[in-house]
């Protein structure tokens, strides 16, 4: 056989065209629409722009929060007493345990491997616009990026331990882990810190509030 004449060509291409253009279309659309935000407006506005203390936390981008992260209330998983922080590495959570069988759950960001700390321990202090030192280990690991800070951070926008920090004690002892906020939302669910535990700035803002001195922390294993 042979292919259709010139004509018949030219009348093809100018009907197929324009349909596989608007199937372009179609695919930018559903491309457009699988880009919106993935969680809900109400959600998304918990996480909205915070400014205190001269401070300005940003919104964060819906885009960078996944629905797993956000703040909601739970069934306890881990049967702790009402309280307790309990962090999960492996599944990226932090419960805080509730009355009644229930737990606040927050996202968290977690220490890459090798870097975690795990086992039981209290929040020996907060602070509220924390100052941030490189650990002597961070430092040596990676002088480049940490030796500029060896005198320390002061509280701030861009200081690495966000706007909230609860300091982990063992035995009377620091055990240098915190867990924190962070100006890196996107980090949230991720093995990214050196081992401390990282949490949205609205988020440890908000657990912050409701943990006292002295409560109880346990770290799981990985």
């Amino acid at each position: 056989m042979t292919g259709p004449r010139p004509a018949a060509r030219a009348f093809l291409c100018a009907v197929l065209l324009p349909l596989a253009l608007g199937a372009c279309v179609t695919a930018s659309s559903e491309v457009s629409s699988a880009a919106k935000p993935r969680v809900s407006p109400s959600d998304a506005a918990r996480y909205g722009a915070v400014e205190e203390k001269g401070f300005r936390i940003p919104a964060a981008d819906p885009e960078d929060i996944k629905p797993r992260n956000v703040r909601q209330l739970v069934n306890d998983p881990s049967g702790q007493s009402p309280g307790t922080l309990v962090v999960d590495p492996k599944n990226r959570f932090l419960y805080l345990v509730q009355e009644n069988g229930k737990a606040l759950r927050y996202g968290v960001g977690v220490g890459r491997a090798g870097m975690e700390f795990s086992g039981t321990a209290a929040v020996g202090y907060k602070k509220e616009w924390p100052s941030w030192r490189p650990t002597d280990a961070m430092i040596a690991r990676d002088p480049k990026k940490y030796q500029p800070w060896a005198g320390g951070m002061a509280g701030g926008e861009s200081n690495p331990l966000g706007a909230r920090a609860l300091y982990l004690f063992k035995d009377g002892k620091d055990t240098l882990y915190r867990i924190h906020g962070t100006n890196e939302p996107w980090s949230i669910g991720e093995a990214v810190s050196s081992g401390c535990i990282r949490m949205m700035n609205q988020d440890v803002i908000d657990l912050y509030r409701r943990v006292p001195d002295g409560a109880k922390v346990v770290v799981l294993p990985v």
